[in-house]
């Protein structure tokens, strides 16, 4: 028997697109090479308090992510008002406002002492620099308010966001509204008008968003097999087919239409055959892997000026090796609140071409987090509990360009009916981005039938 729809890969593309074929009347199977879905949501239990140890937050001010809390019957939570920081020529400053870097506030930025006096100055000098094609975030900002601007403070912000380079990351494909404003003119007098937004930034769920991939399957009317790895891909007469399992013992799944939800690399994969320019682009697109290194402390080993941060990025040119911590106990009211005495915060590893810091073992991931702690956030006491969670080519990297590849990616796709991609690889790497891009495979599958 073969079935109406076959979407493979269960993050949180897979699982939308999964749940929305349905909707629409689909018999769906989904299909997840490992043990359980989620992707890069995924939940585990750390001094005996559920936390997350993948993405924690969803954009706020996106409607997708919202909109699908809502679908699925949850609540969203807020972070609390505690403010962020970089680490940032020997303290933690106080992040200023900015869009991706680009200020708000000179002044804000000048009290927060994240630049020299010479940094400051270039960046309150903007250069006029034309920008008629895609350019890299770096050397956009670098261009206009400096090199330091980009070395203190766009860095990290990408780094946090990809875990990339912002040399390297296209600024059409990245921050958009950026290159709007470069190609309309000054940076800083466009910064400065944007209005002053009370509405969150950021929502989660209470319990986090490792809730989220349960809450999505449950009640979503389609089947799910884990550890159901799809080997192969290829045209029927009447739509496709796909090798699922072990060689030894290879299933054959017959489905009408076929949507992809797997990382770029998988996804080049199985369109080897089909679609071998497409897969030759997808294969193109780079990942950065990361780890996520959860602590567990007693409260009273904590210094309580860090109960009012709800974290710090640290710049590459920093050379530290954590690149991120948050202090989840701060950050998220419902995470202080699973046990008063004990804190959990979090810290992030691993860039972009940078994957020698990951080759540690959970124990040196741990041990130089905690050194890093120490030095930066004044945090000595041993912890009660860690864990490690490690994500192998977890973020895709959008090189200048990108959106051009996308482009003829999805112009390829679109000619074999009944067959679509979505994921973090096209149009955004957040949740809601994610979200988005499976609601318009679900379209693009429909429509063409």
């Amino acid at each position: 028997m073969g079935w109406d729809a076959v979407v493979v890969g269960g993050g949180v593309a897979g699982l939308v697109a999964a749940r929305g074929l349905a909707a629409a009347g689909r018999d769906v199977l989904l299909l997840e090479g490992s043990p359980q879905v989620g992707g890069k949501l995924r939940s585990a239990e750390v001094a005996g308090l559920t936390v997350d140890v993948g993405a924690e937050a969803m954009l706020a001010r996106r409607p997708e992510g919202l909109a699908l809390a809502e679908e699925v019957g949850a609540a969203v939570v807020h972070p609390t008002p505690a403010t962020s920081a970089v680490w940032s020529r020997g303290a933690l400053r106080a992040m200023p406002r900015s869009l991706m870097g680009v200020p708000f506030d000179l002044d804000q930025l000048a009290a927060s002492g994240l630049l020299s006096p010479e940094g400051l100055a270039r960046a309150g000098a903007e250069t006029d620099a034309s920008v008629d094609v895609d350019v890299s975030v770096g050397d956009l900002v670098a261009a206009r308010l400096g090199d330091e601007l980009v070395d203190r403070l766009v860095e990290p912000l990408l780094g946090g966001v990809y875990a990339g380079h912002a040399r390297r990351i296209s600024a059409a494909a990245a921050v958009p509204q950026l290159l709007a404003m470069a190609r309309r003119g000054s940076l800083l007098e466009q910064a400065a008008a944007v209005p002053t937004s009370t509405a969150p930034v950021f929502a989660s769920l209470p319990g986090g968003m490792g809730r989220l991939p349960g809450l999505v399957v449950d009640g979503g009317g389609f089947e799910v097999r884990t550890s159901a790895t799809v080997r192969a891909l290829r045209r029927t007469s009447t739509g496709w087919a796909l090798t699922v399992g072990p060689t030894t013992s290879a299933e054959t799944i017959e489905a009408d239409a076929v949507v992809l939800a797997t990382p770029a690399a998988a996804t080049a994969r199985l369109l080897g055959e089909v679609l071998p320019d497409a897969a030759a682009e997808l294969a193109a697109v780079e990942a950065a892997s990361v780890a996520v290194v959860t602590l567990a402390f007693r409260a009273q080993d904590v210094p309580d000026a860090l109960f009012d941060r709800s974290g710090f990025l640290v710049p590459p040119v920093e050379r530290r090796t954590i690149k991120a911590s948050t202090f989840s106990f701060a950050k998220w009211a419902w995470v202080r609140d699973l046990d008063p005495d004990v804190v959990v915060l979090r810290t992030s590893l691993g860039r972009h071409r940078e994957e020698a810091t990951l080759q540690a073992g959970d124990e040196g991931l741990v041990r130089v987090s905690l050194a890093d702690l120490a030095a930066l956030a004044g945090i000595t006491a041993r912890p009660v509990d860690t864990h490690v969670q490690r994500w192998g080519g977890a973020l895709p990297q959008y090189a200048v360009g990108h959106l051009e590849r996308v482009a003829r990616i999805r112009a390829a796709v679109d000619g074999q009916p009944g067959l679509a991609v979505c994921g973090a690889a096209y149009d955004g790497v957040g949740i809601p981005a994610v979200i988005g891009s499976a609601r318009q495979a679900v379209a693009s599958v429909t429509r063409a039938e």
